[in-house]
């Protein structure tokens, strides 16, 4: 069995909600406001969004959408704004700009639902992370193996979800070592496939867990 030269090494986060000065009522302002929002905050209502509510696989997977749908009664946009998948994007700024476009696009073709009010504004928030290794790590497959089954969500979302951005890359921090310190490409390819929109974090730790079994029993 292959031995890594770069072990893995394991680590959770914590986030710390913080209330933004944005607050809007309708699909303009919502426009304007994602112009000016912070990335934290972009990032906290997209990919924050799948950690916090890891246990559901129905409804919308971004706080957008989900506004759009409870507060303003546009099921249309909401299914745009839903169809947006994070693990296409390696930069807030190319996902700021796809929210706008939808949201642009549904402006021109509904021009009378620019200043329809919500039953309930959107308030705009973002986390502060804090993240902290884990007394462990693993050198080979079967140890990573062991040590999955050790995780939190916490960690389990920090590592499959939340990486994409830090390594700048369309994959997670799992599959980023299988492929790059145990020469694992196709267990790579796998485990970066695993849905994170149908599976909850329990699911998806389940899979890879299933993933990773028969390739130490190859």
């Amino acid at each position: 069995m292959t031995t890594a030269v770069q072990p893995f090494q394991f680590a959770t986060a914590a986030y710390l909600t913080r209330v933004e000065n944005q607050r809007v009522h309708n699909i303009a302002e919502m426009d304007a406001a994602l112009a000016d929002a912070s990335d934290a905050s972009i990032f906290y209502h997209t990919f924050q969004t799948l950690g916090r509510h890891h246990f559901l696989t129905e409804g919308f997977s971004n706080d957008f959408a989900q506004w759009v749908l409870a507060g303003l009664n546009q099921p249309a946009l909401a299914e745009r704004l839903a169809s947006i998948d994070v693990r296409d994007y390696i930069s807030l700024a190319e996902l700021r700009a796809d929210l706008r476009r939808i949201i642009a696009s549904f402006r021109e073709e509904n021009p009378g639902a620019d200043e329809r009010q919500a039953f309930e504004p959107f308030y705009f928030l973002q986390a502060v992370e804090v993240t902290q290794p884990l007394p462990w790590d693993a050198k080979t497959l079967a140890g990573f193996r062991a040590s999955l089954e050790r995780l939190s969500h916490a960690s389990f979302y920090y590592h499959f979800i939340a990486s994409r951005l830090r390594l700048q890359l369309r994959t997670n921090d799992f599959s980023h070592w299988f492929e790059n310190q145990l020469g694992l490409k196709e267990l790579a390819d796998r485990a970066n496939r695993i849905d994170i929109y149908t599976n909850t974090l329990d699911t998806a730790r389940q899979e890879l867990s299933q993933l990773l079994e028969r390739e130490i029993g190859k």
